[in-house]
């Protein structure tokens, strides 16, 4: 019953630190940092508790939790604000392409009437070279990993558009693998017409649910 105890007040301490560092504004990688602090003070605690059955121990073991989870936390915020800002750069002026961020995670969007031939997974030629772009700065930030998901309209059948987002989204693998992103960083799936963003009942709409889009996430 002692050790949950002070496992629970330690988890709180960590909570109530994380609480207290985002009290004011703070960039992606102050957060980054923060968050990593949070973590790093109840892991480290915990392992000092459990190594040394005693307070100097655990004491001894939040810190250096915390020291390791700010550096690591601040790194990985300041990895991916490169990342997005040579994106952004990259596709500052591309219609067609998006790019969002939500904590340390990146997402990019192709819409595919701009890069597919439509009801084909065959790209135009602009989109090509949209691809390559990206492969470039994957390959400069090489320490992510990227799910790459198709989405179709509800134009066609269930069937058909399964297979054309599987499609879709394989032809961008193949691309991003031609032009030099490993393999292994890499996984694909298709969601078919499950997905939308947008209402199906629109041209407008329809042209935004048919897209490709990539997660890319810190390893």
């Amino acid at each position: 019953m002692q050790y949950v105890h002070k496992s629970a007040v330690l988890m709180l301490c960590g909570l109530l630190f994380f609480l207290s560092a985002c009290s004011e504004p703070m960039t992606r990688t102050q957060k980054g940092a923060a968050i990593g602090a949070a973590s790093g003070v109840v892991a480290g605690a915990l392992i000092g508790q459990a190594a040394g059955h005693d307070t100097r121990s655990t004491l001894i073991g939040a810190g250096i939790g915390a020291a390791v989870g700010t550096g690591a936390g601040a790194g990985i915020g300041y990895y991916m604000d490169r990342q997005e800002q040579a994106m952004r750069e990259a596709y500052a002026t591309v219609e067609g392409v998006n790019i969002a961020r939500e904590g340390n995670i990146l997402y990019v969007t192709f819409r595919s009437d701009n890069q597919f031939e439509v009801g084909s997974f065959n790209f135009n030629p602009s989109a090509r070279q949209d691809i390559a772009s990206l492969a470039t700065i994957l390959n400069q930030y090489p320490k992510t990993s990227i799910l790459i998901s198709g989405h179709t309209d509800s134009t066609g059948s269930e069937e058909s558009n399964q297979v054309l987002s599987e499609r879709r989204a394989a032809a961008v693998r193949n691309l991003l693998l031609a032009s030099g992103v490993a393999a292994q960083r890499m996984t694909t799936v298709g969601f078919g017409e499950s997905l939308p963003i947008s209402d199906n009942q629109s041209e407008y709409g329809r042209q935004l649910n048919r897209r490709v889009e990539l997660k890319i996430t810190p390893n």
